[in-house]
């Protein structure tokens, strides 16, 4: 059997995040009933048929690659290829009817990640990324940015409460940087990613939250990583850097001061 190139796999891997995204449109502002799993978070009918459709159009190519979604769980099939699904990143964003949330697909072959899409549905927004590959924006190159200054940039956070919660390094990168937003959840990462904003960072990820954003940042020519530096998709937080601003940042989380 051959191998798929990062090539097919990223190909695959936008047209289902399109798809899906697509298909959450269609209980966008709706009123869209919402349910509460056992994680004490929200769920509703547009999570669980966007994660179905990403499931359905991998298995449409890929039918013995494992798929693990947020909704469903693993799928298991062949180990060196794992797609890693969040069918609405942001789903209290969504059912707040503000449109900052994103359907995400990431793909690990043989344990790295190395395929990454995130699409915006509500902005219509698309940005993906294979390892070698670059990263686009809407089909367009996509960069950090290179503002060096930690005056001039602009920092995001999906929760501040959360940030603060844990340690005082949150309150030091705001108190460093010229703008601070919770333009959160998946987005704030599309914003590093793309250029408008230089740091992004959450004090708790899940590995479908990361999945696409590692190859994402990183063929950007940013810099994805935990908190304590590990380039990992499974190290449960995240903060995503230009790479003009990452040894500033690092500096700063690393000397963190827990709280609690």
């Amino acid at each position: 059997m051959s191998e798929p190139s990062l090539r097919d796999l990223l190909n695959v891997a936008t047209e289902a995040a399109f798809l899906a995204g697509r298909r959450t449109l269609a209980y966008f502002n709706t009123g869209v009933a919402i349910e509460t799993k056992a994680d004490n978070t929200p769920v509703t009918r547009a999570d669980r048929e966007a994660e179905q459709i990403v499931r359905d159009h991998i298995g449409r190519y890929f039918a013995d690659h494992t798929i693990l979604g947020e909704e469903d769980g693993e799928q298991p099939g062949r180990a060196d290829y794992r797609w890693i699904v969040d069918p609405i990143d942001g789903t209290k964003t969504f059912v707040q009817g503000v449109p900052l949330y994103g359907t995400l697909v990431g793909v690990e072959v043989r344990g790295e990640p190395a395929v990454g899409v995130v699409y915006m549905p509500a902005l219509d927004e698309m940005v993906a990324a294979g390892r070698g590959l670059g990263c686009t924006w809407n089909g367009r190159p996509a960069r950090v940015s290179d503002v060096s200054s930690p005056a001039e940039a602009a920092v995001m956070v999906t929760n501040v409460s959360a940030a603060v919660a844990r340690s005082d390094a949150y309150e030091r990168l705001a108190s460093m940087t010229k703008l601070q937003r919770t333009w959160g959840d998946c987005y704030g990462y599309v914003l590093v990613a793309t250029g408008r904003a230089e740091v992004m960072l959450d004090p708790a990820m899940k590995p479908w939250d990361s999945a696409p954003l590692l190859p994402i940042v990183t063929e950007a020519g940013g810099h994805f990583n935990t908190w304590a530096g590990e380039a990992t998709i499974w190290g449960g937080d995240a903060v995503a850097t230009s790479a003009a601003m990452h040894e500033t940042v690092m500096d700063v989380l690393k000397s963190e001061k827990r709280r609690g």
